[in-house]
């Protein structure tokens, strides 16, 4: 592009050589101009090159932006006026055939232009003008009314921006050693409006006093606006369209009516709830009724463009309401909640009543539609429900084919304090545009009491806003007070319109307050006396408006009281129907009902073996290379072997796992495995997408182009994320049950990270909320010296949060003992040591009448390790997962004379084997793994133990004493031999770190326990 280097040597006293140079013309088009050179103009004499290369700058970007006497110069400069005749009448000037663009071959005249005579002070005038301009749409923000109470700052500064105000811009321009700036003086002066302002609407011209009117008016007033930061010009123009065009915000009676109804029945179902159960913590709504208008608002906005089915994650806060006023939850559901004497009378634990989430579909009255309402349960961990709903609203667009966000969407409510605070909203922001993780767009409203529980935003946060965090993904901000029901309800018009525009996130900051503390038990005067003599004092957001509106002639006084009562007669008969109620239903409460999944057919093991055939047709298919594809040669080496392998009717772990997915696609089962480096695998194993070595973003996906009709096969790399994306990938397996969604860690290590979704949604959620996910987590995990933060997955966490019971045997039928424990167990635990088990463990998870988290300690070593490897026969019809390999050596064929059992779990197994057949000990040491470790196989290992009557018992294990199956194992396999005889230990010591990083010395321990497990005394 030219630059304007050229053009002030133009100006200098000094001519310059003629050149010619290139600059991007309309539509993008290259053109090739010629530039004369010119003298320098009188007018310029003074003026810095930094001040001309700006103005010329604004002008290539748009030439109307500038005032029209810099237009004519820079025209006539390009054009190839002679030298000091940029702004005189100069005569026809002959551009050399050679550079003319227009006509080839022939020359090209320059029009003659008319004298004119610059006024700098204009110029200069017209500049400030527009940088006001600017200055308000960047900073008039800070300034706006924002807060219902008049008393704080929401973004912690209480300072004016100085470039608000006009004394600003009588102190920065200088020209020629004279000062010059606007003032008072100026106010009834006109100036022509810039194109990037709408505030004139049809005029393109306003006086200066009009023009800060209207900024005011737009962007200080209740509603604050941030977007500058924006990269995108057409998404910048577009909000700016929305709020600076004169009367955008316009509100029919109708529409005014419409609101206040809605403030109304927000507002009384508080008042009831406060009336019937003043002792209970209910975490109301007062001083934020507007949310549940604002949602409704949201929610008619987006059906009315086609959207059909809403995902809603939010806390505690206001929950009841808007389970009983947007959603339309019947109240007397709501209402059993607060009977301490009503018990549950089907299966689960339940929760407090604000943490529950629903489905439920309604006729929505505005847009006449129907629409679906999930709100999903919600533990205290306020934020951490985000990822989940985003998961569950990517898998409803997956089944429905939605693929641009136009039928289902999310909409997250968040608290001030944990949207800056929790680091898992920056991890949700980050997972929005990513291709197989976006929902096309969430709109998310914080309701920001500007406080959080006790704390002062000022020791709670470092950003200016609570909601700076959005920034990151180029989300626009709006800001506004709660106490103007119109302005908030105009921002969520525009709010749901930019989602449906350009597909992405859009926050909605409803500056409020909490009328009581942090619950109706809470005294917030200890803490926070100010505000709440303030709050005291403060009116209603429905007495505010119903008085603006009555007066107005909206509604009449008669009419708002019958509306009132309306709605308390509604809330009086569900009461009383309530009180009818013997029991509770915690089925009520589900987010994700399955329906038609749960049928009545008899538990019954399930074998999980297919087809020879399949395995070979599969297994060809995973190996072969791809016609026309360039591949790494280290992976034509791979796939060679894995071709051999089939011809050997052998799998190693890749191979089984990918044999395990291409029957259950070939069933129509999709699968999505995700995971920091799942495409590869982190130890560069799996290979499931496979990359063009010439061609960049070329790739290929061999488990896709298995068979004709099979289900699609989603398998992709996330963001270095664990809570947010486990908490996705959880969110998807609620959606339906007839898919296989996996995440794995990059090391079991790892999965740490995401605890909070593990222990407060994954293994307690079918118990607190009814709901059962079929999600499964791969955690590799084993010693072999790589320190401590890539061996241990930390089996000992997962099995302490197992519901069964360490001195209880169940009592069930033996041939239904397997499927029994695992239809009463929380989650299932696995340790697989072989190919084709874990193969039968992963299709398992869908041949079971019912879902549960699978948590599978996946290999390392193993994943190459000869030994390893399984036979096709054990993968074959009628074959099935194996909860327990029992030993079958030569110490089996004589168990009265083996004189020592060793039971143990995972890769440890083949170092015992080893060391075993180099001592010549098989005869003396039965070597037995259990593979599920949860629930406990008991009958397994109790007839295991029967079967060695004189032999001495050990668990024999590679983690630290501490860690590990240990102290899981060792109460339940007392209990199983009803504890007449005992079992000693061997393995680590008890450590307060996981494992050791140095290799001398975990070889050291490794052969330490090994000698400790083979000793025969």
């Amino acid at each position: 592009m030219y630059r304007l280097k050229t053009l002030m040597q133009a100006v200098r006293p000094a001519l310059v050589k003629e050149r010619t140079t290139w600059r991007i013309g309309a539509l993008g088009v290259p053109r090739r101009r010629y530039v004369a050179p010119l003298a320098t103009e009188p007018f310029l004499n003074g003026t810095s090159t930094a001040y001309v290369e700006q103005m010329y700058d604004q002008w290539l970007e748009d030439p109307s932006s500038v005032h029209k006497s810099w237009d004519i110069f820079f025209r006539n400069a390009q054009d190839g006026a002679m030298p000091g005749t940029a702004y005189q009448t100069p005569q026809p000037i002959t551009v050399p055939l050679s550079v003319s663009p227009e006509m080839p071959g022939t020359s090209r005249q320059v029009q003659a232009m008319p004298s004119i005579t610059v006024d700098r002070q204009l110029i200069e005038d017209h500049l400030v003008v527009q940088n006001i301009i600017r200055s308000y749409q960047i900073r008039g923000h800070n300034i706006a009314q924002l807060d219902p109470l008049g008393i704080s700052s929401v973004n912690l500064d209480v300072n004016i921006p100085t470039e608000l105000t006009l004394q600003h811009y009588r102190l920065e321009k200088v020209l020629q050693n004279e000062r010059h700036w606007l003032g008072e003086a100026d106010l009834d002066r006109v100036f022509t409006l810039p194109q990037a302002t709408y505030i004139g609407g049809n005029q393109q011209a306003l006086p200066l006093k009009e023009i800060i009117n209207r900024l005011e008016s737009t962007y200080c007033r209740h509603i604050g606006v941030e977007f500058m930061f924006i990269n995108d010009k057409h998404q910048c123009d577009w909000i700016r369209q929305k709020f600076e065009t004169p009367d955008a915000m316009k509100f029919t009676k109708m529409d005014k009516r419409l609101i206040l109804e809605r403030l109304i029945r927000a507002t009384r179902f508080e008042q009831f709830l406060a009336r019937k159960w003043s002792s209970e913590k209910r975490f109301g709504l007062e001083g934020c009724e507007v949310l549940v208008p604002a949602m409704k608002c949201v929610i008619d906005h987006c059906s009315a463009r086609g959207v059909e089915s809403f995902i809603i994650g939010m806390p505690h806060r206001g929950r009841l309401n808007v389970l009983a006023n947007v959603c339309r939850k019947p109240l007397e559901q709501l209402f059993c909640q607060f009977d301490p004497k009503l018990e549950a009378a089907d299966e689960g634990s339940g929760d407090v009543k604000y943490h529950l989430g629903m489905s439920h579909e309604r006729h929505n009255h505005i847009t006449s539609k129907n629409v679906h309402l999930a709100v999903c349960a919600n533990p205290s961990h306020l934020e951490a429900v985000d990822p989940v709903v985003q998961g569950k609203t990517r898998a409803e667009q997956f089944y429905k084919g939605d693929t641009d966000g136009k039928r289902v969407m999310s909409m997250l409510i968040h608290g001030d304090a944990a949207f800056s605070g929790q680091g898992i909203v920056y991890e949700t922001f980050h997972l929005s545009d990513l291709p197989e993780y976006t929902v096309h767009g969430t709109i998310h409203i914080v309701v920001n009491n500007q406080i959080g529980f006790t704390t002062d935003p000022r020791l709670s946060r470092s950003s200016p806003y609570c909601t700076d965090v959005a920034r990151v993904v180029n989300a626009p901000i709006f800001h506004v007070n709660a106490d103007d029901p119109e302005a908030v309800m105009y921002v969520c018009q525009v709010a749901s319109e930019w989602r449906a525009e350009f597909g992405k996130d859009v926050v909605i900051d409803l500056v409020c307050y909490r009328r009581y503390g942090h619950n109706e038990l809470d005294e917030p005067m200890f803490t926070q006396p100010m505000m709440y003599r303030k709050v005291r004092d403060h009116p209603q957001v429905l007495q505010l408006y119903s008085r603006a509106k009555i007066s107005e002639g909206v509604m009449t006084q008669q009419e708002f009281e019958e509306e009132e009562g309306d709605y308390d007669r509604i809330c009086e008969e569900a009461y009383v129907n309530a009180k009818r109620e013997k029991t509770i239903l915690n089925r009520d409460w589900l987010d994700s009902p399955w329906r038609g999944f749960f049928k009545e057919v008899p538990l019954v093991y399930p074998s999980t073996g297919i087809d020879e055939e399949s395995l070979t047709h599969i297994g060809k298919a995973f190996s072969a290379l791809p016609p026309d594809f360039v591949v790494h040669g280290g992976l034509k080496r791979t796939l060679k072997s894995r071709g051999e392998m089939v011809k050997n009717r052998t799998v190693d772990w890749a191979l089984g796992e990918a044999m395990a997915f291409g029957s259950l696609l070939k069933d129509g089962i999709h699968i999505r495995l995700s995971g920091q480096d799942v495409e590869r695998g982190t130890f560069s194993h799996r290979h499931h997408v496979l990359h063009h070595q010439t061609k960049d973003k070329v790739t290929t996906k061999p488990l896709n182009n298995l068979y004709p009709n099979q289900a699609a096969y989603t398998v992709c790399n996330s963001s270095l994320s664990e809570f947010g994306v486990l908490g996705f990938e959880l969110g998807f397996s609620m959606t339906n049950p007839n898919a296989l969604v996996c995440w794995e860690a990059q090391f079991g290590d790892f999965s740490n990270t995401a605890q909070c979704i593990i222990d407060q949604f994954i293994s307690s959620g079918q118990a607190k909320w009814i709901r059962q996910s079929g999600l499964v987590m791969l955690l590799p995990h084993g010693y072999e010296g790589m320190g401590p933060e890539h061996s241990s997955a930390r089996l000992e966490r997962f099995l302490q949060m197992c519901n069964d019971d360490a001195d209880v045997i169940p009592k069930y039928e033996p041939e239904d003992f397997a499927i029994q424990q695992l239809q009463d167990c929380n989650w299932q635990v696995l340790n697989c040591s072989t190919p084709a088990n874990y193969f039968h463990a992963l299709r398992r998870q869908i041949a079971l009448p019912f879902r549960k988290p699978l948590i599978m300690m996946t290999p390392k070593s193993l994943l190459r390790l000869p030994e390893a490897r399984s036979s096709f026969d054990e993968m074959l019809p009628e074959t099935t997962f194996q909860r327990m390999y029992l030993d079958d050596g030569p110490a089996s064929e004589e168990p009265e004379k083996t004189k020592k059992l060793i039971l143990c779990t995972g890769r440890v197994y083949y170092d015992i084997v080893k060391q075993r057949d180099e001592r010549n000990l098989a005869k003396d040491i039965a070597i037995s793994r259990i593979e599920q470790v949860c629930p406990f196989p008991s009958d397994l290992v109790k007839a295991e133990t029967d079967k060695y009557p004189n032999a001495k018992l050990m668990w024999v294990q590679e983690e630290h004493k501490n860690m590990g199956a240990w102290s899981y194992v060792q109460p339940r396999w007392s209990t199983a031999l009803n504890r007449e005889r005992r079992f000693r230990y061997a393995g680590r010591p008890a450590s307060s770190s996981t494992a050791t990083g140095n290799k001398f010395t975990h070889q050291n321990e490794l052969q330490n326990f090994l000698n400790a497990a083979l000793s025969l005394d």
